[in-house]
């Protein structure tokens, strides 16, 4: 999540890169439901979107067996490298169930460890994977699609950790339910905003689409062009729906929309160097 002084410097030059949408809100926490601790026992692109964010991890023999060893001592570092190996097909064969299960692991024994543990991350992340698996569910296994128990493992992971991929993850399920009542909406920009505030990119995007429209919020057209910018700034190359929503949003901005969003910008970057 880059946040520095090339999204002043590409947004001054107009320059047709990713963004998206995010939310300016005050990043209140949250449905007092949400913090309830899920016992274990995912948004579009739930497994897809933990082996997209696959790194590359050392596929020899040897490595796998010391990976695997260490997952089996519990290790949860161990577990969730593994996990994100089965989830990719890195150096593995492909397989969501395996992957599911060293992420459970993960959340079944570390749920409780304080935020701030040197494997808080790793946990938080853990929870955000069993989440989209949830979502959609595991073709051909035990696993199915439960929308509910994907909320749950978002909240926690969002409300207990702080992560922001949660946070996001949560926010949408929240703004994209048919019959969404007026609080549940209220919870969902909240989440959103505190997701786009942390540097979460896609809340950035989907936020400054809403804002830059005035999809179900008040319009605020450069708001929503500075986080649209933050949020293409970076955005992978292959999130093309952000860099899409930029570009629209920049045709249509007026010059002193434009003018506005760009000491958005600055005080944004300043406040991020402070």
């Amino acid at each position: 999540m880059r946040t520095s002084r090339r999204a002043i410097v590409a947004f001054v030059l107009g320059a047709t890169v990713l963004a998206a949408p995010a939310l300016a809100f005050d990043g209140a926490p949250v449905n007092p439901k949400d913090a309830a601790i899920p016992v274990v026992t995912s948004l579009p692109g739930s497994a897809g979107a933990v082996r997209k964010a696959a790194p590359p991890v050392a596929t020899q023999e040897t490595s796998l067996s010391a990976l695997q060893y260490a997952a089996e001592g519990g290790h949860p570092i161990a577990q969730w490298k593994l996990g994100r190996m089965y989830a990719s097909g890195d150096g593995v064969a492909q397989d969501d169930v395996r992957a599911f299960e060293y992420f459970n692991r993960i959340a079944n024994a570390h749920a409780e460890d304080s935020p701030s543990a040197p494997q808080a991350q790793v946990v938080a992340n853990a929870f955000v994977a069993l989440g989209r698996y949830y979502l959609s569910g595991i073709p051909n296994s035990k696993v199915k699609a439960d929308p509910d128990r994907a909320r749950e493992m978002f909240s926690y992971a969002a409300s207990y950790f702080g992560n922001a991929d949660a946070q996001y993850d949560l926010a949408r399920l929240y703004l994209k339910t048919p019959d969404a009542s007026r609080e549940d909406f209220r919870y969902g920009a909240r989440w959103l905003g505190l997701a786009a505030q942390k540097g979460q990119h896609e809340a950035q995007a989907l936020l400054g689409q809403m804002l830059f429209n005035g999809d179900r919020l008040p319009r605020q057209a450069a708001r929503g062009l500075m986080w649209l910018t933050l949020a293409r700034d970076s955005a992978s190359t292959d999130e093309t729906w952000i860099k899409e929503n930029y570009n629209r949003a920049f045709a249509k901005a007026s010059d002193d929309d434009r003018a506005m969003c760009l000491q958005m910008l600055e005080q944004w970057v300043q406040g991020r160097h402070e």
